[in-house]
């Protein structure tokens, strides 16, 4: 689990985080619309810094920032960052959603999170790893506030969440005037349920585009649109 993660055009370095490269950062990060050629980007809770990476290698955003509030995943997602063929573009800020709004007076045309989202009452045995998964580290309605204030007025907020938590998102997101412009909807084969959300929010209400992604037709079989998506990064695909 802790060996590096290759990637086509960079290496993802995992021994010192909690959260090891998973499918929905990958998702996510090749998912998001970068259509309207963001300038900034932010990346809240980087992890690996994985999505972040992604969106420099697939964009000529100037600026990518992220925030990761652990000290270990933080020092990591810096190297990484630094190894990367893009590190003059990546910087990473040791600091938690709410210091950072605070602090910050500019605002970012692209926002990205791969949010803690387990809201089970459930804890491990390693605080490192639930502080990473669970939602009381970054509670949903916390996210969207501070992701409120920092969004450009045109600007796009894309995340990942678990399909049951989707309504509820999106409510909460209304709120602080945020509005869903894409939806993707992700189930692992054709006959399993929908387990996560890909969403794309604007200050604009717009009609929704609804979409229903499918990762593989049979174990190690992926489906062509699932190929389609991520061939840019997987290796072996």
């Amino acid at each position: 689990m802790n060996k590096p993660f290759q990637f086509k055009q960079f290496t993802v370095e995992q021994d010192r985080c909690a959260m090891k490269i998973g499918t929905d950062g990958v998702l996510l990060g090749a998912w998001v619309s970068l259509s309207d050629h963001p300038y900034s980007v932010l990346d809240i809770g980087a992890g690996t810094g994985v999505i972040a990476l992604q969106i420099a290698q697939r964009s000529q955003a100037e600026i990518i920032d992220a925030l990761e509030i652990d000290a270990n995943a933080y020092e990591q997602c810096v190297d990484n960052f630094e190894n990367s063929p893009w590190n003059d573009r990546l910087f990473c800020y040791h600091t938690a959603l709410d210091e950072f709004v605070d602090e910050i007076d500019d605002s970012y045309d692209l926002i990205v999170s791969n949010p803690p989202f387990y809201a089970e009452n459930y804890k491990t045995a390693k605080p490192a790893r639930d502080q990473a998964r669970f939602l009381d580290a970054l509670p949903f309605e916390d996210l969207l506030e501070g992701v409120s204030r920092m969004l450009s007025d045109q600007g796009i907020f894309a995340t990942i969440i678990p399909r049951k938590e989707e309504a509820g998102f999106i409510k909460i997101a209304s709120e602080v005037n945020l509005f869903p412009n894409r939806i993707c909807r992700v189930r692992g084969t054709a006959t399993s349920e929908e387990k996560r959300s890909l969403l794309e929010f604007s200050f604009n209400k717009k009609e929704v585009k609804i979409e229903l992604l499918t990762i593989e037709k049979e174990r190690h079989n992926y489906t062509e649109a699932f190929k389609e998506l991520v061939q840019e990064f997987y290796l072996k695909l």
